[in-house]
């Protein structure tokens, strides 16, 4: 120990990078994952064929998607990917804007590195350059929205699907989108809660057409009955919910036991038909039309349950189960001798079974109120419903951010261009070495309509100074790009507008990332070498002492 530190002894498979050279690194790793992602955004956007190691192949031009697939060793491009994810968990959408933008900004900070410039003065300048994009971006550039116009959502979900592979069915997909967003809204304690991952659930059935799709008034999910005599079709079923066993309760631990008369085997085998007769019984009294348990349910209950004219699902999906008590107002009772009438749920209006190509399908279907949908989709194969269905998760995060944060913004490039040029405009007042990389983030918000432009195969320098022109006025902050031609318009006669939250989360997460990888001036990578004996011993969290060995 030297001054309260460890000394660390860095043995010869022990590789050490440090200074300028790991910063130049991180930035070019930056630049690749983006360039990578940058042939993908707008409506003339390409698609890539990603191939995992199982042999599958998937077709997308949705950022997440590429990223996850893609195996990369540089840890920067590692955290690059990370943010995507990140960006899709938190929005659910933007997730090539960010990566984009992200390494651009790491782009323009490479001439400051190369000019000496030491980066905790970069990121000072871009903290302050965030902190004002945050500002303009609300105060400046947001429209408010009424989320009660069902037209305005609607033309709003559909600018973000213009650039997806199901904008062919365009009015269909934005109308499920807001159907099934506005279905699991729930307000609690003046606070909207929208949770699309669990309760608006997608289910896939290849075969059928496209338009065929439709959000259900209620729950679907892929089982039948247990018996054949059950009932497949009750109107204003009384549902029951449970998630315990309706069979016999083995003992806890491993149970022997001896038996030496045959009185004693039937005996115990009365005490089993008991218990579960009891049980049935319990179920019986509050008169269930339909039993719907997580486990499993034996022969002789089935039997018990028949004779009572009760239909019985088993082995539902705990997701499915909770999905269902939120569409028909049902709790899920644990155990049978607790049951009580406020369990049972009236909210649905019909229950029946449907045969859909080889497999069984339960409907729950014309609920009153209910708090949870599927959404049916129908297709050729799996990958385009696949694809469909990540297109449709977007539209439902576009959908869910407007709910709750209802400020939009222009799309199409416009509003990088009206920050960019405030940017600019302030950067003047910026007194010393801080004004230019204050600057240079202006110079990378540019990036994504000149990506747009790019991607349409237009004039990339003519039409990008038009546009600057056009900012440059007073109140012209809804010029953006046109996707599909690469011409100039007005993003409010064109109505291609984006979520406020969305925007927020892309700069926030892109310069962030930007600053964080900057931050890194040394790489330190104790992998042990293929081939070489004795791995680096570098405890965790240690810290390289002065005058360390090497």
């Amino acid at each position: 120990m030297a001054g309260g530190l460890p000394i660390i002894i860095l043995n010869q498979n022990t590789k050490r990078e440090s200074g300028r050279k790991v910063q130049i690194g991180n930035i070019e790793a930056g630049k690749t994952v983006a360039d990578i992602i940058r042939t993908c955004l707008g409506p003339r956007s390409m698609l890539k064929m990603l191939m995992d190691p199982m042999g599958g192949i998937v077709m997308t031009n949705d950022g997440n998607a590429i990223l996850r697939e893609l195996n990369v060793q540089h840890p920067a491009a590692k955290s690059m990917i990370e943010v995507a994810r990140t960006q899709d968990e938190e929005t659910g959408d933007g997730t090539k804007s960010v990566i984009i933008l992200a390494g651009e900004v790491l782009s323009v900070a490479e001439l400051f590195i190369h000019q000496q410039m030491h980066p905790t003065v970069i990121i000072a300048a871009y903290r302050q350059a965030l902190e004002d994009i945050l500002e303009d971006l609300k105060h400046k550039i947001a429209v408010p929205v009424d989320t009660s116009n069902k037209e305005e959502m609607l033309k709003i979900i559909s600018s973000c699907l213009g650039t997806k592979f199901i904008s062919k069915w365009m009015d269909l997909a934005c109308s499920i989108a807001l159907e099934a967003t506005t279905t699991v809204a729930t307000e609690e304690n003046n606070k909207k809660e929208i949770d699309i991952k669990r309760y608006a659930k997608v289910e896939k059935i290849p075969g059928g057409l496209i338009e065929d799709s439709k959000v259900l008034k209620g729950v679907m999910f892929n089982k039948d009955i247990t018996h054949p005599k059950m009932r497949r079709r009750i109107e204003n079923p009384r549902i029951l919910l449970l998630d315990c066993n309706l069979e016999y309760k083995k003992g806890e631990s491993v149970t022997n036991i001896e038996i030496q008369k045959e009185e004693d085997f039937s005996k115990i085998l009365k005490i089993e038909e008991e218990f579960i007769e009891k049980m049935c019984k319990e179920i019986i009294a509050l008169k269930p039309d339909l039993v719907i348990t997580e486990k499993g349910v034996s022969d002789l209950a089935q039997h018990y349950l028949v004779k009572e004219n009760i239909s019985v699902i088993r082995r539902v999906r705990k997701s499915d189960n909770n999905r269902i008590a939120r569409a028909c107002g049902a709790n899920i009772a644990n155990r049978t001798d607790e049951l009580k009438e406020e369990d049972i749920g009236t909210g649905c209006g019909l229950f029946e079974i449907q045969k859909i190509g080889d497999e069984y399908f339960t409907f729950l279907t014309e609920c009153k109120n209910p708090k949870a949908c599927t959404i049916l989709l129908r297709g050729a194969s799996k990958d385009i419903l696949n694809e469909v269905e990540r297109n449709l998760q977007d539209a439902m995060n576009v959908a869910r951010n407007i709910m709750l944060d209802p400020y939009l913004v222009p799309g199409g490039g416009a509003t990088e261009m009206a920050l960019a040029q405030a940017l600019n405009e302030r950067a003047k007042s910026i007194t010393g070495v801080h004004q230019w990389p204050y600057r240079a983030i202006s110079r990378a918000l540019e990036v994504i309509p000149r990506t747009l432009v790019q991607n349409c195969g237009a004039n990339c320098i003519r039409t990008l100074t038009s546009l600057r022109a056009k900012h440059s006025q007073p109140n012209n902050t809804s010029w953006g790009i046109d996707g599909t031609t690469g011409n100039l318009v007005d993003m409010k006669t064109f109505g291609v507008w984006e979520p406020i939250s969305v925007k927020q989360q892309v700069y926030k997460t892109a310069i962030e990332t930007a600053i964080l990888l900057l931050r890194i001036d040394d790489i330190v990578s104790g992998v042990k070498k293929q081939g070489s004996g004795g791995a680096a011993a570098a405890p965790q969290g240690a810290q390289p002492a002065e005058g360390a060995e090497q």
